[in-house]
């Protein structure tokens, strides 16, 4: 740490505002203004209560801290305060909150039942105050971060949403020989036929979902008995997701009977939740090799392909929402909100297959879409992890903002 830096108790460094009297549960989505409550996310009201620059801290639940310098207005269960004096700058003390919500989290929260802050805890704790004007300089490296990280989300956003939208085209329209989307059929009709789906490109076909598998669908593994772990995972349920298949939740499968072999899984191949909510039954994807044996649980089932289709599109099919829809006014249910989808049915599914060729089209556009959404996630992470860096390098002193503001400066001129 510098030692031009002084350590201040933040007590006498702030001054709290009154307490709200808005619950939380005001928060209207259509509303005018932010809404801070004790959460991560920030909500909206179409009230205010001030417009001074102030920190806000929830008090209940999980540790939180947001920054507001609009209008807006808090909720009862939320501690706001702003800077008392001016060698405070408010957003180089929210920083510092920020940096340190874990430790404020585990040391600052107490009580059975539901936590709450300590504002005690809050006041007593020593930070270290460098200048205004570093302070300053530090608060704006950090925001410009900030608003990186935010415009690169707002993108992702947008191409996830424009691929749902292509996504739903190519599933309807589909892409001609010369590649190019089909125009809609209110445009070009003698490119389309009636069927029992509506219109689809004449050179589709219409059939039950067993037209495109090679066997019967399989369900996963559900072990008699708990015990010696050997090696091989299961998946949890949550692997398959409203993007395909992701690697989480995974668990040792415990040693079982002789089935266990039967349901070992390979990479590419398509699986199915056949229980869960109404909302989330049928969530397909293509399973990809995790590194180590892996089977799949009785909450799910495997479905494979025959020649004229592949997991990789199917798992596409079964998302459109002609097959969405067809799956959960099928699924049933016995018992709370868990429903249920049998193989017969998921065989009975009514299939609208564009030729081999033409899927492999549909599937090079999307795996175009899929690389820019990749590439900008990663540069969202890659700006996370400078900012994480660099609020440990800043907030304590051990690299110099001046510096990184004067080079910052110079690739700016040489661009």
């Amino acid at each position: 740490m510098s030692d031009q830096w002084e350590m201040r108790a933040v007590g006498p460094r702030i001054h709290e505002l009154a307490k709200s009297t808005l619950p939380a549960g005001l928060a209207d989505p259509q509303g005018a203004y932010p809404f801070y409550c004790s959460s991560p996310d920030v909500k909206r009201i179409d009230r205010v209560l001030t417009d001074m620059p102030a920190v806000m801290m929830g008090t209940g639940g999980l540790a939180s801290v947001h920054y507001a310098s609009e209008p807006f207005a808090y909720s009862t269960d939320t501690w706001a305060f702003t800077s008392r004096d001016a060698q405070t700058d408010l957003r180089f003390l929210y920083r510092q909150f920020e940096r340190l919500l874990p430790k404020i989290d585990f040391l600052g929260f107490g009580g059975s039942g539901l936590r709450h802050l300590s504002k005690d805890f809050i006041r007593q704790m020593v930070l270290p105050s460098p200048s205004p004007e570093v302070q300053s300089k530090i608060a704006r490296v950090l925001d410009t971060l900030d608003a990186a990280i935010v415009q690169t989300e707002a993108i992702i956003a947008k191409l996830k949403a424009v691929k749902q939208g292509l996504l739903h085209d190519l599933l309807t329209r589909g892409i001609d020989a010369n590649g190019e989307l089909r125009p809609l059929q209110s445009e070009a009709p003698q490119l389309y036929k009636q069927s029992a789906m509506g219109w689809i490109p004449g050179e589709w076909k219409i059939g039950a979902l067993r037209c495109w598998l090679a066997d019967k669908p399989r369900n996963g593994y559900s072990p008699q008995e708990a015990g010696e772990w050997t090696g091989v995972q299961m998946l949890g349920l949550g692997c398959l997701t409203n993007e395909g298949f992701e690697p989480v939740q995974l668990k040792p499968a415990p040693r079982g009977d002789k089935r266990l072999a039967t349901v070992m899984l390979a990479d590419g191949d398509l699986l199915m939740s056949r229980s869960n909510t109404r909302d989330l039954v049928g969530l397909a994807g293509v399973y990809r090799d995790v590194g180590t044996s892996c089977t799949y649980p009785d909450l799910m089932m495997r479905l494979r392909t025959s020649p004229e289709t592949s997991g990789e599109f199917m798992q596409f099919v079964l998302r459109s929402p002609r097959l969405r829809r067809q799956i959960q006014a099928n699924a049933v249910g016995t018992s709370g909100s868990m429903v249920k989808i049998s193989g017969r049915i998921v065989c009975d599914l009514l299939t609208a297959m564009p030729l081999k060729a033409e899927q492999e089209r549909i599937l090079s556009c999307l795996a175009a879409g899929n690389s820019t959404i990749s590439a900008e996630a990663e540069r969202s992470l890659v700006l996370r992890d400078l900012k994480s860096g660099l609020m440990d390098d800043l907030l304590t002193g051990r690299v110099r903002v001046a510096p990184l503001l004067a080079e910052a400066e110079t690739e700016r001129e040489c661009a």
